[in-house]
């Protein structure tokens, strides 16, 4: 097949960062050949951020670069183990995807395109490699829903639809096919370091530590210090995953798949299977049906990561001090709680509260959630709808038999809620109502993606080969309401 030299992913200047590692950390591989490419989702909000102009790339160049996969080689399946509900298995690596290359963005950061879906490599262990279309869309959406709210995440870059009829037992079969690229800083994974370690090889920990530095952490180069150094990365991991743990609890979002090969050493969010957002506020929400004892539930999240940070502590032990890394992860639970207070608040409008009132604000928040299982994205919706200046001067005002919350049976703590809101309203110049009203409409989304408008989109796809409602859910997640 002749290259499209115009075509501008074939032009970008990848660089071999990880490549240049060697083959100790990867396999070569080969994509699949597909007997269709549908280009079914473009990420144009992301073509800027790589230096080219959405309106002269067009369909086709994304077919050819990742569909049929032309261009970049070679491609990389990166070899990780990972603890898999708590059981280490040694037996993982990318079973259905490789690294396709890394770029600079215009930021100057390298950032990762990997694929999902492009075919079996040596680690698919008896899979197909594919990916199922309904699995492509439902990542689309995850990751565009988590970014535009905020949190720290991956994004799908492309999907193409590709023409395989395949076989899954928890989808009608047989269902059509997918290839997807992500678009992310990074994909190592605490389960990298863990296969070092389980190979006994300290020499490439220490290696694969030095370029993870080098590439995701470069400011800490400047520290001569090598234990420091070191000391420094775990420490500021340990935050940026608690801070990333925290945006998912103030999303609603349970990722229902936290092994470690699912933990990123940049701490960032990627690989969006069964996930869900709750409904109502609940801990013991599991998104995974294949969760039977609730591990992964959305209320034990922060804990679950708290665990994998600790686990990567027994790889990292060949290069660094255990008594360092020990201490750095007791403040785990305190950047979490930090964290999370602020962006629930953020959902009210509110920022810099004193430490007292914006506790007890926090509390009597979640508490009125619970106590009334009043929609949790709805409750946040509907008081960015309803929010008013007169909120600060009469509290029999604040929410006053909405219709969200008509037939509440327990209102004693949404009471509570509305004398502490008003409060702390009140302590506020009239002035910065404005901007209360704008940070809630910011951080409030109105479309949610609960199951129900997941399968909505679906249903049409699947019947009548129908895309619109799938590209209009799209635009209002990107555009925020």
């Amino acid at each position: 097949m002749q290259l499209n030299v115009a075509n501008p992913f074939l032009n970008l200047k990848y660089e071999p960062a990880l490549e240049n590692l060697g083959e100790d950390y990867y396999d070569r591989v080969l994509a699949a050949e597909f007997p269709q490419h549908i280009l079914r989702f473009r990420n144009d909000k992301l073509l800027p951020q790589i230096g080219l102009d959405p309106e002269k790339v067009f369909d086709e160049d994304f077919i050819e670069a990742f569909g049929q996969f032309q261009g970049v080689r070679p491609f990389l399946a990166l070899r990780y183990h990972g603890y898999q509900f708590g059981e280490y298995n040694p037996a993982l690596g990318d079973g259905r995807g490789f690294l396709y290359g890394q770029i600079r963005g215009i930021d100057g950061e390298l950032y990762d395109f990997g694929t999902k879906g492009s075919g079996r490599t040596p680690y698919s262990r008896g899979g197909d490699g594919r990916l199922t279309l309904k699995g492509g869309v439902r990542e689309v959406l995850a990751a565009e829903a988590l970014h535009q709210m905020g949190v720290r995440t991956s994004r799908c870059f492309s999907m193409i639809e590709t023409g395989e009829s395949l076989w899954r037992g928890d989808e009608p079969s047989p269902t059509r096919s997918s290839v997807m690229v992500r678009f992310n800083r990074s994909h190592i994974r605490f389960g990298t370091f863990e296969r070092l370690h389980y190979i006994g090889r300290s020499d490439l920990i220490k290696k694969l530590l030095d370029h993870v530095i080098e590439i995701y952490y470069s400011h800490l180069l400047k520290i001569e210090n090598e234990s420091e150094r070191y000391a420094l990365f775990y420490a500021q991991l340990v935050q940026k995953v608690a801070q990333l743990v925290a945006q998912w609890m103030a999303a609603g979002f349970c990722h229902a798949v936290l092994n470690t090969d699912n933990m990123s050493i940049t701490g960032e969010s990627f690989d969006y299977g069964p996930y869900a957002f709750i409904p109502t506020y609940n801990p013991t929400f599991t998104a995974a049906y294949f969760d039977y004892y609730g591990r992964y539930c959305y209320g034990y999240q922060p804990a679950i990561c708290q665990l994998n940070l600790e686990m990567l502590q027994v790889p990292l032990r060949a290069v660094m001090s255990k008594a360092d890394m020990e201490a750095a992860l007791e403040k785990f639970s305190e950047f979490y709680a930090q964290h999370y207070q602020e962006l629930m608040l953020r959902k009210l409008g509110l920022e810099n509260l004193p430490m007292p009132e914006a506790e007890e604000l926090l509390k009597s928040t979640i508490q009125v959630l619970g106590d009334t299982q009043v929609g949790y994205h709805a409750f946040f919706s509907e008081i960015t709808d309803l929010f008013s200046r007169n909120w600060r001067e009469d509290v029999n005002s604040i929410l006053s038999e909405p219709d969200f919350l008509q037939g509440l049976e327990n209102r004693e703590s949404l009471e509570n809620w509305r004398s502490l809101y008003h409060r702390v309203l009140q302590n506020l110049p009239q002035s910065e109502m404005a901007e209360v009203a704008a940070r809630m409409k910011r951080w409030n989304p109105k479309t949610v993606l609960l199951r129900p408008q997941i399968e909505a989109i679906w249903e049409p796809i699947t019947n009548e080969d129908n895309w619109e409602p799938f590209y209009e859910l799209v635009r209002k997640i990107q555009l925020g309401i």
